[in-house]
């Protein structure tokens, strides 16, 4: 297929160039102004006469399920095509519910897999509420996928471990979320989070380390309804801290919205931000945005 790029432009006589399949052609002269190397088409062609239909069908492979997305399943006729036109007799609907239910069972054949199937259930379900990516959604499933492998579910809560991935997930990704903002959401308390969390940082060796309070900077000022240059001028802030090496001790989030607070306040013509509404997008009390300013203002 072709789609013609109106930025770019012919070297000889100024006409525009139009890509057709893997290369640059001027509509006018038909000079090949550039390539490219890599074709981005099918490896197949399919023509209307053609016996066998060569296009690819199903979705691709994830790891967010715990037969990788390779297990059929019999729908209930509410598709396209012939599915919904037939009309089962009451004998062969019975028939497709028992093979349905056996299906089900036999996809699911071990605890281990009910585990999985019920765990990473649980991160979709979190990692949707949190807005996260697909790639968090997955390296999440494959870390509590090493857990099951560990065997640390014992004795703990599958939905704590669910909860644990996610946050793990988001701190090595430099993605950060709070406790609270996963707890809020999870099936589990805070308990049980910490618990699956330190099991994993021990046996698995996660690479985590202290996180940094300007991951939270972007997501904290577009909540706060804050432009750009206060989301920059509250960095120049942070990084002050971070050289005089006055964040020790204090939580990231809290220095995070503490510095966005800050740097509000400069100038006249930026937003308004309160103490208790910096102090409440970070999860903190406004005594933590007070004693950061503090730390900000002696510098």
């Amino acid at each position: 297929m072709s789609n013609a790029d109106s930025s770019v432009v012919c070297p000889e006589c100024n006409s525009r160039l139009r890509w057709s399949g893997t290369e640059a052609v001027c509509e006018e002269c038909g000079l090949v102004a550039g390539e490219d190397a890599i074709d981005r088409g099918p490896e197949w062609r399919s023509f209307d006469d053609d016996d066998v239909d060569r296009r690819r069908t199903g979705a691709p492979l994830t790891r967010s399920r715990h037969d990788r997305g390779l297990s059929t399943k019999i729908g209930y006729g509410t598709g396209s095509g012939s599915a919904r036109r037939t009309r089962l007799t009451g004998r062969k609907r019975r028939q497709i519910t028992r093979l349905r239910r056996e299906h089900n069972r036999a996809r699911i054949a071990t605890k281990a897999d009910r585990n999985q199937v019920y765990g990473f259930t649980e991160i979709r379900r979190i990692t949707a509420r949190l807005s996260l990516p697909d790639a968090i959604r997955e390296q999440s499933c494959v870390l509590f996928d090493s857990a099951q492998s560990e065997g640390l579910f014992q004795g703990r809560s599958l939905e704590g471990f669910a909860a644990a991935t996610v946050y793990a997930t988001c701190r090595t990704s430099s993605n950060a979320r709070t406790i609270d903002e996963i707890v809020a959401i999870a099936r589990a308390d805070a308990d049980e989070l910490s618990a699956a969390y330190d099991a994993m940082n021990r046996e698995l060796g996660l690479p985590t380390g202290p996180i940094d309070p300007a991951e939270y900077l972007p997501r904290f000022a577009s909540e706060l309804g804050l432009e750009t240059p206060i989301e920059t001028r509250a960095m120049d802030h942070l990084e002050a801290l971070l050289e005089a090496k006055r964040i020790g001790g204090r939580k990231p989030s809290g220095v995070a919205a503490a510095c966005l607070y800050k740097a509000a306040g400069e100038r006249e013509d930026w937003p308004t931000v309160t103490q208790a509404d910096a102090a409440d997008v970070a999860d903190v009390v406004p005594v933590t945005i007070r004693s950061t300013v503090t730390a900000i203002d002696d510098l």
